[in-house]
Formats: structure tokens, C-alpha cells, sequence
């Protein structure tokens, strides 16, 4: 979930990111998790593949190898097939990518049977996590001014956190039902061959609920920058419920409010955004606000 663009992978080489380091082969990839960052993510990955090579295969990587030297000061590796494709997040993006792109969501989301998911943790970083994460940054903010644009919407956004109260619950509602959640929005991670997209990057994944996942895909900052896509007709692909219609805005303004966090976090003199990116984020935020229950 990070505020700054991923490295554009190479078609061979490493690629280093804050929690692994991905080797790219010609036919596969070696990724190597980082033991500071614990061993959840590992798990949560391996998982997933396992789970949707049995359920959905074709989807994501096929798991080839698995190398957990517990204890010992190698990382933990997970070596995957390489899937074709070019990542989806900075390229225009119309009808047929929309519609491959809503098509692999829903794979993911349903490849589950009931059981094997009611089975499941949540997925890292799920509602309560985010709502954590926001607290604890409004909390203790950077110690540096913040725009003024910026500083409005931060407010108006914890006053609406302090109204609303999202993230009391318990787990997921109980009147929208629970998907299996990839947990990463990022647009990068979904790869756009020409026909269909595929999905990788499962580090925050399981139990999770289609707004949720959904609000994450259209917040995220990839959905912006540095291209926007077509957020609305996007999401017009999925035929949602009512209850789940008003929990994706609910959902919407807690991720557009993060993200805001995140980028009023950049450090101007070492920027790892384009500059005026939190006050973008800031109207984006004041929007959802307008449109919160």
C-alpha cells in the first residue's frame, strides 16, 4: 500500500520493495520476504496461492517452491510461476481492460467454497486495522506545517471518523456477505496480457468483503496517479447490494482519509510523490465527505 509509484520491473533482475525483494526470471519469480517484517506476510501469501491454485487456478502465479528455513537467517522464499502481462496502474485503461480487470476481481473474490473462507483470518489491514492506523496518525502528525487545504480536510476527515464510527464492528457486517480479498488496491499488482488480467501480490490477503476490497482498488492513489482511470464505470461492473451500496461509501471515505495521511506524511525535502499530491488528495477526500452517509 505504498504512496509512492513501484519500480518498473525489468524483464529480468530485483526489484526491491520495504517488505521483500522479488527476482524476476524469464518463467519465474523468486520472492524473498524480509524477517524484520515478520513472517505473517509469507504465510498470507503462501496461502493464497495454495488456495487459489486449487479453487481458481489461472488467476495468479502458480506456487513452484517454498523455502521456509525457520530459524535460520535466510529469508523466507516463495518461488512463483511468471505470469505475461504489463501491470495495469499508468496506462489508459478502457471497456475491454474495465471489464478483464471487474472479471478478475470476481474470481478472486468468489473462488472460495463457504466453508473454506468462513475458515479464513481477516485480511491484514482490513477496516478496524485502517481505522488504527488513521488514529494513530492524527495523533501524533508530522512536526511540520501542513497546508492549510491540507490541515481542513485532515479535520473535517476525523470529525466524520469520530461521527461515523466505522471500524466499531466486531468483524464484517453481517449483512453483506465475505469474499476471499486479495488486500492490496494497488493497480500495479493486477497485469493486463491483451485478454484477460491476472492477479498478484497476496502479502495482506483473506477474509475480507466486496466493498471493502473495492473501495481499496478506487482509492487507492494508483487510481490517480499518474493516470486516472474511469473509477465510476469500474465499479458499475459489479452489481452490488444495497447494504453493500452504502457500506462502499463508508468504505471509500475511510481509504480516501488514509491516503490523505499518508501523502500529508511526505517529506517535502525528500518527496516520494509528485508535489501538490496531498492537496489532490485533499479535494478527493472532501468529496467523499459530501457523498458520506
Amino acid at each position: 500500500m505504498n504512496a509512492d509509484p513501484p519500480p518498473s520491473p525489468p524483464p529480468s533482475g530485483t526489484v526491491h520493495w520495504h517488505t521483500h525483494d522479488v527476482v524476476l526470471h524469464p518463467d519465474r519469480v523468486v520472492k524473498r520476504f524480509r524477517r524484520a517484517e515478520g513472517c505473517d506476510p509469507f504465510v498470507r501469501e503462501r496461502r493464497a496461492l495454495l488456495l487459489l491454485g486449487r479453487h481458481a487456478p489461472g488467476i495468479a502465479p502458480v506456487l513452484l517452491d517454498v523455502r521456509d528455513p525457520t530459524g535460520a537467517a535466510a529469508p523466507p522464499t516463495l518461488v512463483m510461476s511468471r505470469l505475461p502481462g504489463a501491470c495495469l496502474r499508468g496506462r489508459p485503461l478502457g471497456p475491454r481492460e474495465l471489464t478483464a480487470w471487474a472479471r478478475a476481481v470476481r474470481a478472486v473474490h468468489t473462488a472460495l467454497p463457504p466453508a473454506e473462507l468462513a475458515r479464513l483470518p481477516l485480511r491484514h489491514g482490513h477496516q478496524r486495522d485502517t481505522v488504527a492506523r488513521v488514529r494513530a496518525w492524527c495523533a501524533a502528525p508530522p512536526d511540520r506545517p501542513l497546508a492549510p487545504d491540507v490541515r481542513r480536510a485532515l479535520r473535517a476527515g476525523t470529525d466524520w471518523l469520530d461521527r461515523a464510527g466505522p471500524g466499531a464492528r466486531r468483524a464484517l457486517p453481517a449483512d453483506v456477505p465475505a469474499v476471499f480479498g486479495a488486500g492490496d488496491g494497488n493497480a500495479a499488482n493486477y497485469l493486463w496480457d491483451g485478454r484477460r488480467v491476472r492477479v498478484v501480490d497476496f502479502e495482506e490477503s483473506g477474509r475480507s468483503d466486496r466493498a471493502y476490497e473495492l473501495a481499496e482498488i478506487v482509492e487507492h492513489v494508483s487510481a490517480w496517479q499518474p493516470h486516472p482511470f474511469d473509477t465510476a464505470a469500474f465499479l458499475g461492473r459489479f452489481a452490488l447490494t444495497p447494504a453493500e451500496s452504502a457500506r462502499l461509501r463508508e468504505c471509500r471515505t475511510l481509504h480516501a482519509l488514509m491516503w490523505l495521511c499518508l501523502l500529508a506524511a511526505d517529506d517535502p525535502a525528500h518527496p516520494r510523490n509528485p508535489p501538490g499530491s496531498a492537496a489532490r488528495q485533499a479535494r478527493r477526500l472532501w468529496r467523499r465527505l459530501d457523498d458520506a452517509p
